[in-house]
């Protein structure tokens, strides 16, 4: 990322910017940097300016604290403002979670695109994410930033014998190094449930996209998004994944953002 610009806070964000014509920004998801969502930049690049950035707390953002979601939407106001004044948003998981809140929030935003931002579609999973929220939040007070990643791998349902291979591999560094920034990913998706009161509240087009080979509640959550956004419509990707192929993902973002 070899731009900065700075929140209102005075946070300094780190950014690039490729192509031109109407700006689209990409948001990353937990344990990720702006690096993670790069690769959509070149295929959109003939159609639009991109601009991908870190999230503060990791790679060559800063961080200010205290944390507050209210503090990353000022983020994504200053990487707006820094793209021209107006741009569409699109965001993975949580950084999903984290666009449908700027735009609730009134973000000079044309159109919002999400990628499996991981909502549960009912309350049954509350104690779980409570039991997640406590523990995370006791590890990091703690530093045991390499628990604090274990937690996360297992939320996300990856089995145990491939969290300890994760563990010895040489990029568990890298994620010990963003594990802080867990915390500000868990207060971005809230209780966990589709909010549904925020997004009815959304002006704009909201196109909420799921990988066709993922898990069903992820696809619901999407469905649900969808729904409860005024202008909402879901799209399933065939074949895809949480980790989904950004040659798959590009021709549906640039019609979308084109619209």
């Amino acid at each position: 990322m070899d731009k900065k610009t700075l929140s209102r806070d005075g946070t300094p964000l780190a950014y690039e910017r490729t192509g031109q014509g109407p700006a689209v920004v990409l948001v990353s998801g937990a344990m990720s940097t702006g690096a993670t969502v790069a690769p959509l930049a070149p295929l959109l690049a003939d159609r639009f300016t991109v601009v991908a950035y870190d999230r503060r707390g990791r790679g060559g953002s800063g961080d200010t604290a205290p944390y507050a979601v209210a503090r990353e939407v000022e983020d994504l106001a200053a990487i707006v403002e820094a793209a021209g004044g107006d741009a569409a948003l699109y965001g993975i998981s949580s950084g999903g979670a984290l666009v449908l809140e700027a735009a609730a929030a009134g973000l000079p935003v044309r159109s919002v695109a999400v990628y499996e931002p991981p909502f549960a579609d009912h309350g049954g999973g509350a104690p779980e994410r409570a039991a997640y929220t406590e523990n995370l939040t006791e590890a990091l007070a703690q530093g045991r930033r390499g628990d604090a990643v274990e937690l996360f791998l297992r939320l996300t349902g990856l089995a145990e014998e491939m969290i300890a291979g994760a563990r010895r591999s040489p990029m568990w560094a890298d994620l010990e190094a963003v594990a802080p920034s867990l915390a500000y990913d868990d207060a971005v998706m809230g209780d966990g449930l589709v909010p549904r009161d925020r997004l009815a509240s959304i002006g704009v087009p909201v196109l909420a996209l799921a990988g066709g080979a993922s898990p069903g509640w992820l696809r619901q959550a999407a469905k649900d998004v969808a729904d409860a956004a005024p202008e909402g419509v879901y799209r399933a990707l065939d074949g895809q994944t949480h980790a989904v192929d950004p040659a798959v993902l590009a021709p549906v973002l640039a019609e979308f953002f084109a619209a």
